[in-house]
């Protein structure tokens, strides 16, 4: 199959985006039924502020990103019930979503955690609602995950769908778009900053040219768009008209840069707590470079003090270092990140947060070897394939490199966190027997 063909076979035209409702939220109240009706807000790294909020804790007036010390007070006295980021249950509820929605459609995009783009460019002559609606009802289901979905021709118009679908009664979660009289009354109905892809600066450019709304947007002129917004902004054009020029992407393209930061969950000084933390972020990006089948050439490492305390002397500094052979062992990478941390480390300062960024990424196949080069390349494949298949088996730092540490006194706060349900047999729920 030639470029031509793989590209036509991968359009339709009809799409299909399922968005679960308060992802995070939702997934804490899956296994704590009791949190239904009620405030929860989950948390971000080191339980600084506010990531995900329920409908409930939007009508207290907690803001997205508002620090977790003022509505510390509320959480205390039971208004508000705070959650610390639980990543490792979300992305398995997140699988468990993805899979069944898999069994509607052959054809799926994972578009982020929560948001998902079916192809259902075949089912023009079904009752598209009630199809739509068995979706959402199967996934609540077997999931327990509340998903709202927006059935439409091209992808930003199921964007467009999928957001009046959650704020509409009427629409109750479900809505969809075909024909031409609903699209326009949804354009119009849709502000222009809620427009997906249309960023604050443009939403502010658009207004100043009395562009409000997606339908005033719809209607501009093509040179015009082009001209401010380049083909881009023609793209998304063409898409709110209905002419579908965004394929579904089933395969997810490798990243062109990785990067795994953290802040400590208490102010580092000590040369040697910064470098377990960052060989620990080392070793995370050659997890996610073996799980694309890639390798990385450059190695950046940063560290940065608390740039909001006042009475901390402030210091920001990075180093990059470009490994002679591209590679994704755990090994190499965090011998480099530690050679690229010593030459930026400062004594005398608190540490904040450091990280590591990983660019220059190729596939693992396409690698050029260096004619010096000592690396037994071959045995550092086979032992990463090992601890890969141990982490997969029994959890994230049961195996790893000494680099990393034991003690681990820098590792996030998360006072807050729920039991791993899904994943790790000791935190299964129990169900008691009452009789």
């Amino acid at each position: 199959m030639d470029t031509a063909q793989a590209s036509e076979a991968n359009m339709t035209s009809l799409f299909g985006l399922v968005d679960c409702n308060n992802f995070y939220a939702s997934c804490e109240r899956v296994f704590n039924p009791a949190l239904n009706g009620k405030a929860v807000v989950v948390l971000s790294n080191n339980d600084g502020c506010v990531i995900a909020r329920s409908n409930e804790a939007k009508a207290l007036g907690i803001q997205m990103g508002e620090p977790f010390f003022k509505i510390r007070n509320l959480v205390e006295h039971n208004y508000v019930h705070a959650f610390s980021s639980n990543y490792v249950l979300y992305g398995d509820m997140s699988d468990r979503v993805m899979q069944t929605l898999s069994q509607f459609t052959p054809h799926v995009e994972v578009y982020s955690i929560d948001e998902c783009f079916l192809d259902l460019g075949d089912f023009y002559d079904i009752d598209l609602f009630s199809y739509a609606w068995n979706i959402k009802k199967t996934v609540g289901q077997w999931t327990g995950i509340p998903v709202s979905l927006g059935v439409a021709p091209t992808k930003a118009l199921a964007k467009v769908a999928n957001k009046l679908a959650k704020k509409s009664k009427k629409a109750n979660g479900v809505l969809v778009l075909t024909e031409p009289y609903h699209i326009q009354k949804a354009l119009e109905a849709t502000k222009i900053e809620d427009v997906w892809g249309v960023g604050s600066q443009y939403a502010t450019f658009l207004k100043k040219h009395n562009i409000h709304t997606a339908l005033d947007f719809s209607i501009a002129s093509e040179n015009w768009v082009r001209k401010h917004m380049t083909v881009v902004g023609v793209r998304l054009l063409k898409e709110l008209r209905g002419e579908s020029c965004l394929e579904l992407e089933e395969i997810t393209p490798p990243k062109k840069g990785i990067c795994t930061s953290r802040s400590f969950g208490t102010k580092l000084t000590k040369l040697d707590d910064v470098l377990e933390a960052t060989a620990s972020y080392a070793a995370r990006c050659a997890k996610k470079l073996r799980s694309q089948k890639s390798c990385a050439r450059l190695i950046t490492v940063f560290v940065q003090t608390n740039r909001y305390s006042e009475n901390d002397r402030q210091y920001y500094n990075s180093k990059t270092i470009c490994m002679p052979v591209a590679t994704n062992s755990d090994i190499e990478l965090i011998h480099y990140a530690t050679l690229a941390l010593k030459a930026i480390y400062k004594p005398n300062y608190f540490y904040k947060k450091s990280g590591v960024i990983v660019t220059e990424i190729i596939p693992e196949n396409h690698i050029q070897y260096d004619l010096l080069d000592t690396v037994d390349r071959d045995k550092h494949s086979r032992l990463m394939k090992v601890m890969d298949g141990l982490t997969d088996r029994f959890g994230r730092s049961k195996v790893m490199v000494a680099a990393q540490g034991v003690n681990k006194d820098w590792i996030l706060r998360s006072d807050y966190k729920s039991p791993c349900y899904t994943t790790r047999i000791a935190e299964l729920p129990v169900v008691s027997n009452l009789i």
